[in-house]
C-alpha cells in the first residue's frame, strides 16, 4: 500500500473498505460528493452506498459540483438512494426520475450552492466524500482532476471520507489553487486580477480529525462524450471568429482578445476548437471546464494559460495530459467552482463567454435546460454566472434539430434561463446576430435574418410582422407564441403540414 499518499501518519489506520465506509451514511443525510463534469468523482464509496440502499431504506440528498461520471448517478438512482439532487446532472436514468417527480432536483447556478450552505439557507452537509491524490502532512486534501464544490463540502461537513485514487499521478499536486471566501457581510474582495494568478493553497485545508475513513481506489475518470467538430459547428466557429476579428479591427478588443470561457458540450468545445484557425494568439481562458479544445490550443501555443474547475477530456487527451502533467500544469490551474464562476471575478476579468442554448427566441431569451418548457435535460450549470457578467455573452446553437423537425430559433422560448438582457450574441451555422444596443424589434430582425434555418425563416418573419402590427415594445401573438412547441408535441414536427408538403 503506497503510504506516501497519506503523509499524516496517524490517518493511515483509518484506511478501510468502501463497504465499511458506507456504514457512516444514515437515511435522510445530506451528502456532498466530489465531481465536476465527469472529472474527479469518487469511484468506490458511491457504489457501496448504492448496495446498502438496495437492501435497506436509505435515501440521501446528494450535492456535487456538477455531473458525475462512472454511472454514479445511474447506480444510485437505480438503488433508490437519491431523494434530492443538487445542482446539476446529466444522467438519463436520473433525468427520467426527475421528470417523473420521483427525485426532487434543484437546478442552481453553479456559483451559488456553497454560498447557500455557508449562510445556512439549505441543509448542512453531514458527510463529504472527496477523491484525492494525496493527504498532506497536516491533513490537507489534494484533489484530483476537479475541485468543484469539494473544498467547501469538506470544510463545512461534519465528517469526511477520502478516496485516494492511485490512478492519479502524484504530480497533480500543485495544480490546484484553493481559495475559500470569508463570510458575508464583511467579506473582502476576491484578490484575483488575472487567470494565471494564484491566491490560495494547493490543498483543501481541513481538520484531519474530521476524516473518518480513507478508501484506496485505482480507476480513471469517465472520458468526455463530446463529438468532433462537424460542418455546422465549423460554420458557427467561423462566424464567431469573423465577428471577433472585426471587434479587434474596431479597437474594441486586442489581438489576444479577453479571457475566454466555453461551456461544456460538443458545440462549445467545437467552437473553441475553431480558434485554431483564427488569427488570435496569446489567448487565456477563465472557465469552468477544460475540454479537448483547450489541450489543442495549449499544444498549438495559441493558448498561454487556462484556469478552470475541472479537466474533462476524451480518453486519448486524458491519457496524454495525465502522463505529461508536469509539463501541462505550468499553464493550468484548477479552482473551487465558486471562484471559477464567481460574478465578481468574471466581471472584473471581462470574459468572452460561449455557452450552448437549447433554443433562443427572436428577442434573445435563451432556454438552456427544459425540453418543451417542462422536461429537464441537465441544468443551467454555470452559464448564468457567466452570461450575466461577461464582457461579451455569446450563445451558440445549431439552428435545427431532429432533421429539421425542431427549430432552435422560436417565437418565444418555452422556458427562460437567460433573459434577453444577458444575451449579446447569438450564433448558428447560418450566421451571427449582434444584439448589442438594439431594441426588441431590431433584435428580432437580426435573429430571424441571420440565425434561423431557411425551413422556418419565412414563417418566423410572418409571425413577427403580424405581431408588430398589434403593437407593443416586445411584440407577440400570445395565442401563437407556443404554437410551434404544441405542434411538435402533437405531430412530431414544428413544421406546419403545408411546409412539410412543400419539402416533399
Amino acid at each position: 500500500m503506497p503510504m506516501d499518499r497519506i503523509r499524516l501518519a496517524r490517518l493511515r489506520d483509518r484506511i478501510m473498505s468502501p463497504e465499511d465506509a458506507a456504514l457512516f451514511f444514515k437515511d435522510g443525510m445530506t451528502v456532498g460528493m466530489s465531481g465536476f463534469t465527469r472529472a474527479g468523482d469518487c469511484k468506490a464509496v458511491p457504489f457501496a452506498l448504492a448496495e446498502r440502499a438496495s437492501r435497506e431504506p436509505l435515501q440521501i440528498t446528494l450535492m456535487t459540483g456538477a455531473s458525475l461520471g462512472n454511472d454514479i448517478d445511474k447506480v444510485l438512482t437505480d438503488a433508490n438512494a437519491i431523494s434530492r439532487r443538487i445542482p446539476f446532472q446529466s444522467d438519463p436514468t436520473l433525468r427520467r426520475k426527475i421528470n417523473a417527480g420521483e427525485v426532487m432536483f434543484i437546478d442552481q447556478h453553479l456559483s451559488e450552492t456553497v454560498e447557500l450552505l455557508r449562510s445556512k439557507q439549505i441543509a448542512p452537509v453531514d458527510i463529504a466524500v472527496v477523491e484525492a491524490t494525496a493527504i498532506t502532512e497536516n491533513g490537507g486534501i489534494v484533489p484530483t482532476t476537479s475541485v468543484g464544490n469539494s473544498a467547501s463540502f469538506a470544510v463545512l461537513a461534519k465528517k469526511i471520507i477520502v478516496e485516494i485514487n492511485l490512478k492519479m499521478p502524484q504530480a497533480l499536486e500543485g495544480l490546484h489553487d484553493i481559495y475559500i471566501p470569508t463570510y458575508r457581510p464583511h467579506r473582502l474582495p476576491i484578490p484575483l486580477i488575472s487567470p494565471e494568478q494564484r491566491i490560495g493553497l494547493p490543498f483543501i485545508p481541513v481538520d484531519p480529525e474530521k476524516i473518518v475513513a480513507i478508501v484506496i481506489t485505482e480507476k480513471a475518470d469517465s472520458p468526455s462524450n463530446v463529438l468532433p467538430p462537424d460542418h455546422e459547428t465549423n460554420a458557427i466557429a467561423g462566424h464567431l471568429n469573423e465577428f471577433l476579428f472585426h471587434e479587434v479591427k474596431a479597437g474594441r478588443l486586442s489581438p489576444s482578445l479577453q479571457p475566454l470561457q466555453a461551456g461544456i458540450g460538443t458545440i462549445a468545445n467545437a467552437v473553441l476548437h475553431g480558434m485554431l484557425d483564427s488569427p488570435f494568439r496569446d489567448l487565456k481562458m477563465y472557465s469552468e471546464v477544460l475540454q479537448d479544445s483547450t489541450v489543442e490550443l495549449l499544444d498549438d501555443g495559441r493558448l498561454t494559460f487556462a484556469s478552470a474547475s475541472s479537466i474533462t477530456l476524451s480518453k486519448g487527451a486524458y491519457e496524454r495530459v495525465l502522463s505529461q502533467i508536469d509539463r501541462y500544469k505550468q499553464r493550468l490551474v484548477l479552482r473551487p467552482q465558486e471562484i471559477s464562476n464567481h460574478p465578481e471575478v468574471i466581471r472584473r476579468l471581462g470574459l468572452i463567454t460561449i455557452n450552448t442554448a437549447l433554443e433562443c427566441d427572436i428577442y434573445g431569451n435563451v432556454n438552456s435546460t427544459h425540453v418543451g418548457g417542462t422536461h429537464m435535460m441537465n441544468g443551467i450549470g454555470g452559464s448564468g454566472d457567466f452570461a450575466r457578467n461577461a464582457h461579451l455573452s455569446v450563445f451558440v446553437t445549431k439552428s435545427i434539430a431532429k432533421a429539421g423537425a425542431i427549430s432552435s430559433i422560436v417565437p418565444m422560448v418555452s422556458h427562460v434561463d437567460h433573459t434577453e438582457h444577458d444575451t449579446d450574441i447569438i450564433v448558428t451555422e447560418h450566421g451571427l446576430a449582434d444584439l448589442r444596443g438594439l431594441a426588441p424589434r431590431e433584435r428580432a430582425r437580426q435573429v430571424i435574418d441571420n440565425c434561423t434555418d431557411p425551413l422556418y425563416r419565412d414563417v418566423l418573419r410572418d409571425y413577427f410582422l403580424r405581431a408588430s402590427r398589434r403593437g407593443g415594445h416586445t411584440p407577440h401573438l400570445l395565442q401563437e407564441a407556443f404554437a410551434w412547441h404544441l405542434r411538435y408535441e402533437q405531430q412530431g414536427s414544428m413544421l406546419a403540414h403545408e411546409q412539410e408538403a412543400a419539402l416533399v
